[in-house]
């Protein structure tokens, strides 16, 4: 007899619960659920879990949503010794400080954690890989040079300052891959 062994996701509790919704709110669910391929309960999930991973914090850390463009356009007009100076002087304690509050604590796998969280609810292509005791993410974000190099500052400070850490950073203009030991 084989015995099939449960993924954490199959482990999880759950718990049932109903919900009364607006009836063109719960059409739109359908139907981006169908477009998804998944079930309306996946959706949901995956709705509350982005609010409460995301979402609740937002406007308590005074995070605000902004077009992809945008940003690309701000980091263009900045040179390079303008992004390291941005990213030294605001971005480093900006950064540890919202992980903090929305974490509850600054440690190595709690940052990782939100930064990761970060990439993916701004929709990055994430591609992780794990090699002995060393991590490397590849990050896509299609948002230009100045932007893989202010994340690579903070990062640097962060991980060097806060975790006693080396990262190793390759960027480009729509890339970025960083590399650290756990």
């Amino acid at each position: 007899m084989v015995k099939k062994q449960l993924s954490t996701e199959q482990k999880k509790k759950t718990e049932t619960m109903s919900f009364r919704l607006d009836s063109q709110i719960l059409d739109k669910l359908r139907a981006e659920s169908e477009s998804q391929g998944v079930s309306l309960n996946i959706l949901a999930n995956k709705i509350f879990a982005r609010y409460v991973d995301w979402g609740m914090f937002e406007p308590k850390v005074g995070m605000v949503p902004i077009a992809k463009p945008i940003v690309t356009a701000l980091f263009q007009k900045l040179s390079e010794q303008e992004t390291v100076d941005l990213a030294k002087q605001i971005g480093k304690s900006i950064v540890s400080d919202i992980a903090t509050f929305m974490k509850g604590s600054l440690d190595l796998d709690s940052f990782v954690s939100w930064f990761i969280t970060r990439m993916k609810i701004s929709d990055f292509e994430l591609n992780h890989t794990i090699q002995n005791s060393t991590h490397s993410y590849i990050i896509k974000h299609d948002l230009g040079y100045n932007w893989s190099l202010y994340h690579k500052t903070v990062l640097e400070l962060i991980f060097n300052d806060a975790f006693e850490k080396r990262i190793d950073f390759k960027i480009k203009d729509r890339m970025m891959e960083l590399t650290f030991e756990k």
